[in-house]
């Protein structure tokens, strides 16, 4: 298998796989909990691939699913083998997001909600040290500068010269108007704005102050969507301690219709590049 081979994506698909060879078979995820004396939870980590999986837990799960062609047994272990490789972002260390990092890496498009401060991958250097370090003051330089490192890092998707990512950003005013780092970083960053969303994959809209209430008030969301059809868009939600992985197709669904509502409530391309560049400016006097 290839050395690029995105081990989140992996665990991802066979998961997928376990839960309908399950499916087919009937049984809850409880009854083969039981059968395989583990817990339940186990069996649920294993199927939505958030927990690295064995070939011995393919074995065994594919024994108790009764699958009889060895060659799907085969396959299924081959990409549990994969799916313990590690992606780059594995020698920065314990991520907290790296979950994401595999999903968004594999991503064919991404649309994101940020009501705060500027997306991550829109972010120039000095903003994300700012962001990073102010967010996480007990957090060691060491610890912080690794951050940094991993957030321009993953900017590699928007600006490959093949197949870059395909992203829509809908920015708060807030997010262009809150002071990170100081009004020198706040221009240069609005002025990296401007320029990413003259690239023909990225576009970039504001929420203006005057929409008043609206449908992204709960606040920050992306939805990941991937060019195989066999990978489901997946909302992810970004918490404090831990975060949310959303899959089931009516949570997909509302979260895509509320990303719609703030796009029409957004101003167009045009009118939010002018927006952008007149706060720039405003930070320049």
């Amino acid at each position: 298998m290839a050395s690029n081979v995105n081990p989140t994506v992996r665990r991802r698909r066979l998961g997928q796989e376990l839960r309908r060879l399950r499916e087919l078979k009937g049984m809850t995820a409880e009854e083969v909990a039981e059968r395989l004396l583990v817990s339940q939870s186990k069996i649920s980590r294993l199927e939505n691939g958030r927990r690295s999986i064995s070939q011995r837990d393919v074995r065994d799960l594919c024994g108790v699913y009764e699958v009889e062609d060895q060659r799907i047994v085969e396959s299924l272990m081959q990409m549990a083998k994969d799916s313990r490789q590690q992606g780059w972002w594995h020698a920065f260390g314990d991520i907290p997001y790296s979950v994401y990092i595999g999903l968004e890496t594999d991503a064919e498009s991404l649309r994101v909600y940020e009501p705060q401060i500027i997306t991550g991958l829109l972010q120039t250097g000095a903003y994300a040290e700012a962001i990073i370090r102010g967010g996480s003051p007990e957090a060691s330089e060491q610890e912080n500068d690794k951050r940094v490192e991993v957030r321009l890092r993953r900017q590699s998707r928007i600006t490959a010269e093949t197949d870059p990512l395909r992203l829509w950003v809908v920015l708060d005013e807030a997010s262009l108007r809150r002071i990170v780092g100081s009004r020198q970083v706040m221009r240069e960053q609005l002025e990296h704005v401007m320029e990413l969303s003259q690239q023909p994959h990225i576009t970039v809209q504001v929420l203006p102050f005057e929409v008043g209430a609206h449908s992204g008030i709960n606040g920050q969301y992306s939805i990941l969507e991937f060019a195989d059809a066999a990978d489901s868009s997946v909302v992810y939600i970004e918490g404090v301690t831990s975060d949310l992985y959303l899959e089931k197709p009516h949570d997909v669904q509302k979260y895509t219709v509320m990303y719609e509502h703030l796009r029409a409530q957004s101003l167009n391309v045009e009118q939010s590049r002018q927006l952008v560049e007149r706060v720039a400016k405003e930070y320049a006097r």
